[in-house]
């Protein structure tokens, strides 16, 4: 006899349908399993046969013959064992036609322990949206992964402790173990938790740009000796950006959960902040890694923030592999049998110092570095990744005056306001496009939105032509004179606006300060 369970592999955040056939046919005790499985998968066979036995139901004794089909999709993972045990259990007479036909209606995953007791998986989030694209009622899943499935609008979700739990399911419909979908408004906080811009003393350009950086979704580089506040200020941005819808925190809960990085509670509320050490490799960074390829620090930074402190200090080609995913807003890993796609929608936040002791830019305390010494180190950090920074900010040594006055400084939550209210214009701007700020906008949308007045021309025309700009850096000055002139509440670009989002390119200049 011939049983079939609907499960899904993950392909990156995505999901497609697999069939778990088995067939139990005559010969001797034995388990065989097709279907391109990993060595999770293959290990199955232990789990599934003593969780069966430990909660009081008989492994057949015949050759049970496995399959996962479509058979050319790799498998990957523990989340196989619980639709194996009920596919098993269905194939040897434990179920009914009642039984049989309820589960046909839900796809089912979960990892068994050799007790038969349940355990989360990776990707519970992906697996149940892809059991509401292929219009299932439900999904049948391990009781800690029960939250996250719940995040999926109009889907049944059956929270099962063990295999006895999801067979009594099949049995009967047990009510008890059904959850109702979460409620977006209920899951995500109505207030923004983090440490505040007050707490750093003095630093006023600096949190301006910023500010600019957090209201149009820009790549921001901060420059200054040591102990002026990078660090800091880096650590508040998140708090300064606009709190997250409930498609952005689901966008970002998919990666997350992919990775094994969410809890029991589901959704991953807040911005997240990630701030990798320089030591990281290139795969830790934009992801991949033996098997099914897992997401990196830039995708693990969706809507959110990744900031690289002592950004000459990563190695180049870690820096490197990073220049197409901030254009494009997405990482490509391609395997010899899979290609897989992960969202990097997020926001760098780099530090530096202006030369290898640190000291180049200090009022007081003199620089030990040649020339050649400060070209070599400020030479780590490549052109064209320099182009797909936004801003350049300077971050000046922190006087005596400035440190006094700490904690007096604008609070987050004000910088927030203006944040929130030009994201507000952004949207009802790009209301018909796929994008959400400034940062963002193609050519064509650039051409659309970013009309200059004459003022604004003429100094675009010289600060070009001196500093031998390129194409990407002048898209980008317009983007931030954009998103300038939204925090000021106007229409058209001016002169004005184009002059402050010039001066945020200091490291065109040939001084580099």
């Amino acid at each position: 006899m011939v049983a079939r369970i609907l499960t899904a592999a993950l392909l990156g955040v995505d999901a497609c349908p697999v069939d778990v056939e088995i067939d139990l046919g005559p010969g001797l005790q034995a388990f065989f399993i097709a279907g391109l499985p990993d060595g999770a998968v293959r290990e199955a066979r232990v789990r599934v046969k003593a969780a069966m036995e430990n909660s009081g139901f008989a492994w057949p004794m015949r050759r049970v013959s496995l399959n996962l089909a479509p058979a050319d999709v790799r498998k990957d993972g523990s989340a196989y064992d619980l639709p194996i045990a009920l596919a098993v259990l269905s194939a040897a007479g434990h179920l009914d036609e009642r039984g049989r036909a309820r589960l046909a209606r839900y796809l089912v995953y979960g990892e068994l322990a050799l007790d038969g007791a349940l355990r989360p998986v990776r990707g519970a989030l992906s697996l149940a949206m892809c059991a509401r694209e292929q219009g299932l009622d439900g999904v049948i899943v391990p009781a800690d992964n029960a939250a996250e499935a719940g995040l999926v609008r109009g889907l049944e979700v059956v929270a099962c402790a063990s295999l006895d739990d999801a067979v009594r399911f099949a049995r009967t419909g047990a009510d008890d173990l059904v959850r109702p979908s979460a409620d977006p408004d209920a899951v995500l906080p109505t207030a923004v938790e983090g440490p505040d811009m007050a707490d750093v003393s003095g630093q006023v350009l600096a949190k301006r740009a910023l500010e600019v950086a957090a209201a149009g979704g820009h790549n921001v580089l901060m420059v200054g000796p040591p102990g002026s506040g990078k660090t800091m200020l880096a650590k508040r941005v998140s708090g300064i950006l606009p709190a997250m819808s409930f498609d952005e925190a689901l966008e970002t809960t998919r990666v997350w959960s992919v990775a094994g990085l969410t809890d029991r509670t589901g959704l991953v509320p807040r911005r997240p902040f990630r701030a990798p050490h320089h030591t990281i490799s290139n795969v830790g960074l934009v992801g991949g890694g033996s098997g099914m390829p897992r997401p990196g620090e830039l995708s693990l930074a969706h809507h959110g923030v990744l900031f690289l402190d002592e950004l000459p200090e990563f190695s180049r080609a870690a820096l490197e592999v990073m220049r197409q995913p901030l254009e494009d807003g997405h990482v490509t890993i391609t395997r010899s049998l899979i290609t897989v796609r992960y969202p990097a929608g997020l926001m760098l936040v780099a530090s530096m110092n202006p030369c290898p002791c640190g000291y180049l830019t200090h009022p007081s305390r003199p620089c030990l570095c040649t020339q050649q010494q400060v070209a070599a180190y400020r030479g780590r950090v490549s052109g064209p990744l320099l182009d797909r920074i936004d801003l350049h900010v300077d971050v000046a040594a922190v006087d005596y005056t400035a440190l006094r006055a700490a904690g007096r400084a604008e609070p987050t939550a004000d910088i927030r306001a203006r944040v929130e209210a030009a994201r507000a214009v952004q949207r009802r701007r790009f209301a018909d496009a796929p994008i959400h700020c400034n940062a963002e906008m193609t050519p064509k949308l650039l051409r659309a939105h970013c009309q200059v007045d004459a003022a604004g021309h003429a100094l675009l025309e010289r600060v070009i032509d001196r500093l031998g700009m390129s194409a990407r850096a002048w898209d980008r000055i317009l983007k931030v004179a954009r998103t300038i002139a939204d925090l000021a509440g106007e229409d058209a670009i001016t002169g004005e606006h184009v002059a402050e989002a010039v001066q945020y390119r200091q490291l065109d200049r040939a001084d580099g300060c």
